[in-house]
């Protein structure tokens, strides 16, 4: 019986490890810090065991990989290079849904000679989103077209009937990650021009986009898109855009958050005894009326009464609660009220979209194609975002192990050896991405 190593017992672990032990070929180890969430997400289940792990215990570490056909890393990225480089010295296959770093990018080589692959960026944004793209990119160049647009749009929101705050937007996990994601400078090509947007503009490139089957929603840049052209093998498009999804609203409220600094995270402030309200004050750089809301209206150049200062008046930035915290930047401030006020109650659903929008020129004619993915969390069970980020992955690794994934090296999910069978069993566990195309008169 094949044995796979699971290390990470987090938010995404659970249907992750359940997709695993369901399956009659393998056993399973899932290696945590904390024991009892190994334990939890093994669940006495005969062909699962539990072991705490350090993962800066080397030896440890090196042991459990050693003793197992394939390992996973749902850890964060920083530990990904170690554990690929001693995948690599024992010949055991690796997978992450983490993005490749430069650093596991240059073990290529040595994975091909090691006879083993990295699989990387296999959960949903990265993971699904190369996979549903490259399943029609392909399908265009087969019939003798090309790609001369290609919009992709992702995001992980409430559902509509959990969408109960003005925010539109609640956390399943840490807010920093999503903050600091805020805080990133883009690049997308749009009709041949290079748009460069700098990480403190980030929210004033917005948009509405209609998602087929769901409505309207608001979208803004995700990173640096230009790479995808050689990525996904469409080197000559004049559009390529890879976007964030939110309820309308979002972006202008955040665009005012950055311009009030608050997501900085350098400058300590004393927090002791410190109200959200007093702390706000901090940010009104020529108080006019010596009042809050008024003069932080004046500064933004909105009005008193806008969506903007109402959301941060609900959020309780303008209060007099007491933050509770010793000492933090403006972003730990911003996280620890985030994490308060925007959680999800017991039984409300998630939902994950991710939608594609391509133009496809064959000669003289063009065609307008959508992949459109709309995936709901299960009420009091798994949220919509660990299932589609640990499935793709529980999966892959199966995949691996069955022999049906070939490869060897670094690879991410964009060729038809790896994305096909994925998606095919994506697709028998209701998580799929359906596709129309339009002739464009």
């Amino acid at each position: 019986m094949k044995k796979i190593l699971v290390l990470g017992a987090g938010l995404v672990s659970r249907p992750h490890v359940q997709y695993l032990l369901n399956q009659p070929e393998f056993e399973v180890t899932v290696a945590s810090r904390t024991f009892s969430k190994a334990e939890k997400l093994v669940n006495d289940n005969a062909k699962g065991k539990a072991v705490q792990l350090n993962v800066k215990d080397d030896e440890q570490l090196k042991r459990l990989i050693s003793e197992h056909d394939l390992s996973i890393s749902l850890l964060p990225y920083i530990y990904h290079t170690k554990i690929a480089r001693y995948c690599i010295e024992f010949g055991k296959d690796m997978v992450t849904t983490s993005y490749v770093s430069d650093e596991m990018k240059s073990l290529d080589e040595q994975a091909k000679n090691a006879g083993v692959i990295l699989l990387n960026e296999i959960g949903v944004d990265p993971g699904i989103d190369h996979m549903s793209a490259m399943r029609v990119i392909h399908k265009v160049q087969e019939n003798g077209g090309r790609i001369i647009s290609f919009c992709s749009y992702c995001g992980g929101l409430p559902a509509p009937e959990a969408n109960t705050n003005p925010w539109g937007y609640k956390f399943s996990w840490s807010p920093r990650g999503v903050i600091m994601a805020g805080k990133n400078n883009a690049k997308y090509l749009m009709n041949k021009e290079l748009i460069e947007v700098p990480g403190t503009e980030l929210f004033d490139h917005h948009w509405l986009i209609q998602v087929p089957g769901f409505g309207e929603l608001e979208t803004y840049p995700n990173r640096n898109s230009i790479p995808y052209r050689e990525i996904y093998g469409i080197e000559d498009t004049d559009t390529i855009f890879r976007g964030t999804l939110r309820y309308p609203g979002w972006s202008f409220t955040m665009k005012k958050i950055v311009e009030l600094c608050l997501l900085d995270d350098e400058k300590l402030y004393n927090l002791n005894g410190i109200t959200y309200k007093e702390f706000m004050h901090k940010f009104v750089k020529n108080p006019k009326y010596n009042k809050l809301e008024k003069d932080l209206a004046l500064q933004l150049n909105i009005a008193e009464h806008t969506d903007s200062l109402y959301r941060m008046k609900w959020l309780g930035l303008f209060s007099n609660e007491q933050i509770g915290l010793n000492e933090g930047t403006a972003m730990d401030v911003l996280c620890k009220i985030f994490d308060e006020k925007l959680n999800y109650d017991e039984g409300e659903r998630d939902i994950l979209i991710l939608h594609h929008e391509f133009i496809a020129e064959y000669g003289e004619k063009r065609q307008k194609i959508t992949s459109t993915m709309i995936d709901y969390g299960i009420p009091y069970g798994d949220t919509s975002m660990s299932r589609t980020v640990g499935l793709p992955s529980a999966i892959g690794a199966r995949m691996i192990i069955q022999g049906r994934i070939k490869e060897i090296g670094v690879h991410i999910p964009v060729k038809p050896t790896i994305y096909k069978p994925i998606l095919e069993e994506l697709e028998k566990n209701n998580i799929i991405c359906k596709e129309h195309f339009n002739e464009i008169e």
